[in-house]
């Protein structure tokens, strides 16, 4: 991506373990700071900590967050292909920028959480390469619709020329395939994405751009109009690292009892700084970042009101 793109963050609310009130507070909250884009997961269970707790459904989110937001974007990062048929996806995303005045964001990837998929009698394929075959055919029935074509399904799906009308307000709803498959989802976003999200860790992360870069050349499309998103986990703010680390615990404790992820963006904005400076490197400009609830409100404020300023003055 050319340098001189704007620096985005987008906040990843997780759905889980929380209350409506304080989750809709959240992505209202983020709303008005200035990030760019509101995402939250596509899952029926908690997948951080005990399964066994509340978690609010996605699509239902998004549509009760375009009603209560106003500029930032709004996506699933990322919808699990598995749950719906991707011709009632595209139709579903495409009611969405029209509630939301154009801001919907079509995020997908191929699906994990078996036990979900057990409790809700949703078939889960046979293999992960199975679930990534039923992905590209979906990707490309979801990216005819959404560019206004009538796409058939060829195999997995019986889709026949389907209409998307009206069309998106946009004049091309963006979509973002999730995943650092290296052989298939990969390629899956070189033919079909305008988007993609990895993460991982930077030296992974830059892994999976080599990698895409090169599905992009065999194909013959241009890398640079594919948006690169990273995934950073969960960040907190604080002028006392140990107090950051403290207040991670917490969250995390909150969160079903889960364990505290490894190398996260916990510290000074300074630190938080530097870890995702080097992502800018490579051309990633747009970082999602983690806030499960309790949503820390200090972090939320200084993500966007420190941290953001000095990778501005130094990407």
């Amino acid at each position: 991506m050319s340098e001189a793109a704007p620096i985005k963050l987008g906040m990843l609310a997780w759905n889980q373990y929380t209350d409506w009130p304080s989750f809709r507070a959240a992505a209202i909250q983020a709303d008005q700071l200035g990030y760019d884009d509101l995402w939250t997961w596509d899952h029926l269970y908690p997948i951080v900590g005990s399964p066994v707790g509340p978690m609010f459904e996605g699509w239902m989110t998004l549509a009760a967050w375009a009603d209560a937001t106003k500029r930032a974007r709004l996506g699933l990062m990322v919808g699990a292909n598995t749950f719906r048929n991707p011709a009632l996806v595209a139709k579903m995303a495409t009611t969405l920028d029209h509630v939301s005045g154009g801001r919907a964001i079509l995020g997908i990837g191929g699906a994990w959480f078996e036990m979900e998929h057990t409790a809700f009698g949703v078939p889960f394929g046979s293999s992960p390469g199975e679930r990534l075959r039923w992905l590209e055919e979906a990707a490309a029935i979801m990216r005819g619709m959404l560019d206004g074509d009538e796409p058939s399904g060829t195999h997995y799906y019986q889709a026949r020329s389907v209409r998307n009308d009206p069309p998106p307000v946009q004049e091309r709803m963006q979509l973002l395939v999730g995943g650092g498959g290296e052989r298939r989802t990969l390629r899956i976003v070189a033919r079909y994405a305008d988007a993609c999200n990895v993460g991982g860790g930077f030296e992974n992360v830059k892994r999976k751009d080599e990698v895409l870069r090169r599905h992009c050349a065999e194909i013959g499309r241009n890398e640079a109009e594919i948006e690169r998103t990273v995934g950073i986990g969960v960040c907190v703010i604080r002028d006392d690292p140990a107090e950051a680390a403290r207040v991670a615990a917490r969250i995390f404790d909150h969160n079903g009892g889960g364990r505290v992820w490894q190398d996260q963006p916990f510290g000074t904005p300074e630190h938080v700084a530097a870890k995702l400076q080097p992502y800018l490197g490579i051309g990633f400009r747009h970082f999602i970042v983690g806030f499960p609830a309790p949503y820390d409100t200090e972090t939320m404020e200084r993500l966007i009101g420190e941290v953001r300023p000095m990778l501005v003055e130094t990407g």
